[in-house]
């Protein structure tokens, strides 16, 4: 078939319902509807010729990615570990989600996000309201976080903020939620006496609750790992002197 014949054919189909087609399904839909043996390159070619190509998709470059990797904890600020769960409002049928920052020594939930969406924007927001919670500019060693792969901790906008304040930024691999331990043991804590426990009918009774939670589980909670005293007044005490402190492997 002549040229100018396949570009009629070409028209016909852009000015239609496959209007949003490139020339690789452009080359498949001639072969289908008028049975024309024609390869992708030409299909490109025409497509040129008429000025219909579709502009390219960029491919953006993703940000480098440092793994996790063993550790030994012996204070607080070392390392923190984060991730994002869902909870379930029953009256509206709606999730809503939960992003916790918990510190590895202490085991203290140092910065949360509970909304009904979670942006990259805001688990940074998060990050911010916990770094000056706990004082963690000007201290002699970098602060690591340790995080999945999640789409908001592998965005521009966290790696940047990071490289900004000086953080130590890690991703666990892939299907390997235990080097996440400690944050993933918190979630499922919540879960088991907060998210299940409760029949939540508006986001704002979700968030109030979960807010509290997160209160009590840090300031009266026992935790049997921390001498059974709850992480706060367990960091008060080895801060003290107290106690002495213990060496965690993460």
């Amino acid at each position: 078939m002549p040229d100018a014949r396949i570009k009629a054919c070409i028209r016909q189909l852009v000015q239609g319902p496959h209007h949003a087609s490139g020339y690789r399904k452009l080359t498949k839909l001639l072969r289908r509807k008028y049975r024309l043996v024609i390869d992708k390159k030409k299909v490109y070619r025409l497509c040129k010729e008429l000025g219909i190509l579709l502009p390219q998709r960029q491919i953006k470059q993703p940000v480098p990615r440092k793994a996790a990797r063993n550790r030994v904890v012996t204070g607080p600020n070392q390392l923190w570990q984060m991730d994002i769960k869902y909870g379930y409002v029953a009256g509206l049928e709606r999730h809503f989600y939960v992003a916790s920052i918990i510190d590895v020594f202490d085991r203290q939930i140092v910065g949360y996000h509970v909304d009904k969406v979670c942006h990259s924007g805001q688990v940074v927001k998060a990050v911010q309201k916990a770094l000056l919670k706990r004082n963690v500019h000007g201290q002699p060693h970098p602060l690591v976080i340790r995080t999945d792969n999640g789409p908001q901790f592998k965005s521009r906008a966290f790696y940047e903020f990071c490289q900004q304040m000086n953080l130590e930024h890690e991703r666990i691999p892939n299907k390997l939620p235990d080097r996440n331990a400690y944050i993933e043991a918190f979630h499922s804590i919540l879960e088991r006496e907060c998210l299940r426990w409760n029949c939540f009918e508006t986001y704002q009774q979700a968030f109030e609750e979960v807010e509290r939670f997160i209160r009590f589980y840090n300031t009266e909670r026992l935790h049997g790992s921390l001498k059974d005293l709850p992480p706060a007044e367990y960091l008060e005490l080895v801060t003290a002197g107290v106690i002495e402190p213990q060496r965690i492997a993460a």
